[in-house]
Parts: structure tokens; C-alpha cells; sequence
């Protein structure tokens, strides 16, 4: 029997219901459980994301990026595990998927949303919109990270590349 990868729709639809983030917290309570949730999940993965990383960064040197690798492929795997578990053979409510996916691995790096989400296009067929969200997610960034440099050096006459 072959089993087909279980990645589910973007984020944000899995986090969202279907509704918008405006839609669910006009409906009171619940949603701001879910964004309490969120909350407390990224500031755990970016206290987490500081730890490896430094942690890498100690033990490999400054001459390679080492750290934020560790912790984009680390969180891509956790990513890709834990969604096709969550909303597959071991399904928990969605406020847990909301803590783990978006607060806890969505703080930890965000590459693995992006990954996560290039996989479901991917699996969907959508071979061409998956590459395209490569390619401009790779291209835009830099971009503007060149930007936002460029904008600090004209304002401030000084800056780090």
C-alpha cells in the first residue's frame, strides 16, 4: 500500500478555519486562545532558534552561516513531520496544530513555513507555482534585504551590509 505525504492546505488555512485572522477574532474567546497560543509557541521557538543557533555558531566558527542552516533544515524536518502527523494519522485539535506549527516552529524559522508550504503545492501537482515560490522567495528576500540596507545607509550615511 503506498501512502501518499499528508501536508495539508497553506498555514494559514489549517490556522484559520477557512476564516480570516479579522473573522476569528470577531468571534471572541476562541480566537484569542489561538493567538495566546501563537504567542507563547514563537517566543519559545525564537528563544529556541538563539539557542541552536549560537550553539552551532560556538562550535563551527563565523565562517559559514552554519547556525541559521542547523535550524532552517532542523525546523523543515519538524515541520514536515509534524504537520503530515498532526493532520494525518495522529490528528489533535487545531489548537495544538496552531501552538506547535505556527507559534513554536513558526518562531524557531520560518523557512519551514515556506517549506511546508512549497511542499503542499508540490503534492497538489502545482509544480509551476511551487517553483515560483522558490524563486521569488530566494529572489525577493534579497532583494530586499539589499533594500532595507540601502534605505538605512541613505538615511543613517552608514550601515552593514
Amino acid at each position: 500500500m503506498t501512502r501518499r505525504l499528508v501536508f495539508g492546505p497553506p498555514v494559514h488555512a489549517v490556522s484559520n478555519g477557512g476564516r480570516s485572522v479579522r473573522q476569528n477574532l470577531a468571534r471572541g474567546r476562541p480566537a484569542v486562545i489561538k493567538l495566546l497560543l501563537v504567542f507563547l509557541g514563537s517566543g519559545l521557538g525564537g528563544s529556541l532558534r538563539y539557542l541552536v543557533s549560537g550553539l552551532v555558531h560556538d562550535l563551527w566558527g563565523p565562517t559559514f552561516p552554519l547556525g541559521t542552516l542547523v535550524v532552517n533544515c532542523s525546523g523543515c524536518l519538524a515541520m514536515g513531520f509534524l504537520a503530515s502527523m498532526m493532520m494525518g494519522p495522529a490528528a489533535v485539535r487545531e489548537e495544538y496544530r496552531i501552538a506547535v506549527l505556527i507559534g513554536l516552529l513558526g518562531g524557531y524559522t520560518t523557512f519551514s513555513t515556506f517549506g511546508r508550504e512549497t511542499m503542499a503545492l508540490i503534492t497538489d501537482g502545482q509544480w509551476l507555482l511551487a517553483g515560483t515560490n522558490v524563486v521569488l522567495s530566494n529572489i525577493l528576500g534579497l532583494l530586499a534585504i539589499w533594500a532595507g540596507a540601502a534605505l538605512s545607509i541613505r538615511i543613517y550615511g552608514a550601515g552593514a551590509p
